[in-house]
């Protein structure tokens, strides 16, 4: 793996990961968004000689990145291509029963954005696509040629949260019955003029609640959050951490509220860690990030 691969993975709040789920020799540990194995190096280290790793990873670029980043430590370390969403069937076909510790890394990676063909970002021209993992069937393109007008509205609210969702779903609609709407430079040009001017944002593209919303739609990543939260507790074992990190408020408050409501976790922090000044200055993509912890009962 380059240095440049490497580079543009800097995992956010690894210090204070490692300080909650307190890695240590002999245990067996869960990095559920391998990406490029940002987190679960620091894991392998803090718990060497003998502390081992499972890596799940649907996007199939950077589950091949990371087993190169980690192949130093094929012995202790073992990269699954699948969702931590099947977190527990996945480590039943292992045999693995228990683990003692799980790290999730919601974000998106730069390894994503920057790769122009995979659709995520409207910075460069591509096919609408937004597939983390590549053999699923949905793209961000069938979505917005098949959804109905209010369907896409729901979209672009309940997951981006923009405000001007019906009106894009509108102009949307409009526009796919002159042309399809398949590359990232159209959709967002089609959402810049939905929008009015004096509702653009100063700071971001216009287009990115919608692209959000789209990518959330299409990996089902707010339901596959539910469900690892959910089954989770069936492999942690006693006393096992799980430590999540989000970067956007729907996700925090699912986690926020499973952590609360499951009997299976103690809450180990009321309130979300936030990184400090120094790493934001250091990794921007770090200013929205929250950790929140639990613990298995």
């Amino acid at each position: 793996m380059s240095q440049d691969q490497c580079a543009i993975h800097t995992p956010v709040l690894q210090d204070e990961v490692l300080e909650w789920m307190q890695p240590r020799p002999g245990g067996l540990y869960v990095d559920g968004t391998l990406g490029l194995g940002g987190h679960a190096l620091a894991v392998l280290e803090k718990s060497a000689p003998t502390g081992r790793l499972i890596g799940f990873e649907w996007d199939e670029d950077a589950a091949g990145k990371a087993a190169d980043r980690l192949a130093g430590y094929s012995e202790r370390v073992h990269v699954v291509r699948a969702s931590y969403a099947d977190l527990v069937s996945e480590l039943g076909k292992m045999g693995v029963r228990g683990i003692d510790g799980l790290v999730a890394d919601l974000g998106v990676s730069s390894l994503q954005l920057d790769q122009a063909d995979r659709g995520f970002s409207f910075r460069t021209e591509s096919a609408l696509d937004m597939r983390m993992d590549r053999r699923g069937p949905v793209t961000a393109a069938s979505l917005v040629a098949r959804l109905s007008e209010e369907q896409l509205a729901d979209v672009f609210y309940h997951y981006g949260e923009e405000w001007q969702a019906r009106r894009i779903a509108r102009f949307l609609v409009q526009a796919r019955q002159e042309q399809p709407i398949d590359t990232t430079a159209r959709l967002a040009a089609i959402v810049a003029e939905a929008i009015p001017r004096k509702y653009h944002p100063q700071k971001v593209h216009v287009a990115t609640k919608v692209f959000q919303a789209l990518r959330i739609a299409v990996n089902g990543e707010l339901d596959n959050l539910t469900r690892l939260l959910a089954t989770a507790p069936e492999v942690l074992n006693k006393g096992a951490r799980i430590c999540i990190i989000t970067f956007h408020s729907l996700e925090d408050r699912i986690v926020k509220q499973v952590f609360q409501q499951n009997a299976a976790y103690k809450v180990l922090c009321k309130r979300p860690i936030a990184s400090l000044p120094a790493e934001i200055e250091r990794n921007p993509r770090a200013r929205s990030a929250k950790l929140r912890v639990a613990e298995r009962v």
